[in-house]
């Protein structure tokens, strides 16, 4: 190891460092591992693996008071959903690609919006990607003049906010067209409770159920596996009892099958069952669950690309972007009396 090697060592190396340790200059180093054409095929891997080899890192404190920017985009999520997880991973990967890293803020039991809302503020973010928030629309409208925010994955109508959604009344409609077409006319929906999202896929169920003539069962439930397993009961107990059900999301779809399971009815024999969010469970070999995609890979694409314009192309009208959701279909549904 060289005297150059052996002091970095002893520190944080610096960019002075790698370009020492080859014998080219920072600029050229900086170059090399901003990713920015310029040096040669083999200066690029000698610079490379001169960082390797001592751990360089860039010094992103340095670098965001050097441009007066932090080039961070504050994400709000419910930490109990797990759709949000999901709009978190491929938010990270959109984020890269356009050289913006994520801070995120949790919603929990003990911590609201507001405060999760207040933490991304503090950490100078500049811009927000709220995923399903719960505040009112003029309490987005003013966290709207403060830096570009985009809601994702909900229906608002504020001022200054971009929306990025999925068209959730369709993606229930498509549900009860593809149960329909398997031949079910007892097709009940299991409620998501109060909220725009609640109340889109709960229109798109009764849209697409007066479409084909049936008559619409909405049972009282909600978002989590406890509102699906008291949605079960209730099925149960109707008469005729439904031979197709659709539920709010992927985890009310959960409580339900294993109420029903418990009580001995068969799925899909005797009762079918489709969910919402397409989420990683879902997936499973031994839950194979049919659902809806919401396509949360061009979501967050959208989202991160409304903050850029706005951030970096001057764009001040709102925008609204409705991506088409996709049914998926697995093991959860068939025909009735097979």
């Amino acid at each position: 190891m060289s005297t150059e090697e052996t002091e970095a060592a002893a520190r944080r190396p610096r960019l002075e460092d790698v370009a020492a340790a080859v014998g080219v200059s920072p600029a050229t180093a900086s170059l090399v591992l901003r990713g920015v054409p310029g040096p040669s095929a083999m200066t690029r891997e000698r610079v490379l693996a001169a960082a390797a080899r001592l751990g360089y890192r860039p010094d992103r404190a340095a670098s965001v008071l050097a441009s007066r920017r932090s080039r961070s985009i504050g994400v709000l999520m419910d930490v109990s959903n797990p759709f949000h997880g999901q709009l978190v991973e491929d938010l990270h990967e959109a984020a890269d690609r356009h050289s913006y890293d994520l801070v995120l803020s949790t919603v929990t039991r003990s911590r609201d919006e507001r405060r999760a809302e207040e933490t991304l503020l503090d950490s100078r973010c500049e811009a927000l990607v709220l995923l399903g928030p719960e505040a009112p629309d003029e309490t987005l409208t003013a966290l709207a003049r403060r830096l570009p925010v985009v809601v994702v994955g909900r229906l608002v109508r504020s001022s200054g906010v971009d929306v990025v959604r999925a068209a959730d009344d369709n993606g229930v409609a498509e549900s009860v067209d593809y149960l329909a077409g398997l031949g079910h006319r007892r097709i009940a929906y299991v409620d998501g409770g109060a909220g725009a999202v609640s109340a889109l896929r709960r229109r798109g169920y009764r849209r697409a159920m007066r479409r084909h003539d049936i008559p619409d069962l909405v049972i009282p439930g909600g978002r989590t596996e406890g509102s699906g397993a008291g949605a079960a009961h209730i099925l149960l107990d109707a008469k005729p009892v439904p031979t197709a059900v659709l539920t709010f999301n992927d985890r009310c779809a959960m409580g339900l099958i294993d109420t029903l399971v418990r009580a001995g009815v068969g799925i899909p024999e005797r009762i079918s069952v489709v969910g919402y969010d397409d989420s990683p469970v879902a997936r499973l070999a031994h839950i194979n669950l049919t659902t809806v995609s919401q396509n949360t890979e061009e979501l967050t694409e959208h989202a991160v690309r409304a903050l850029i314009e706005r951030l970096e192309d001057g764009r001040v009208e709102d925008r609204e972007v409705v991506v088409p959701p996709r049914l998926v279909i697995r093991g959860t549904a068939t025909a009735p009396g097979r």
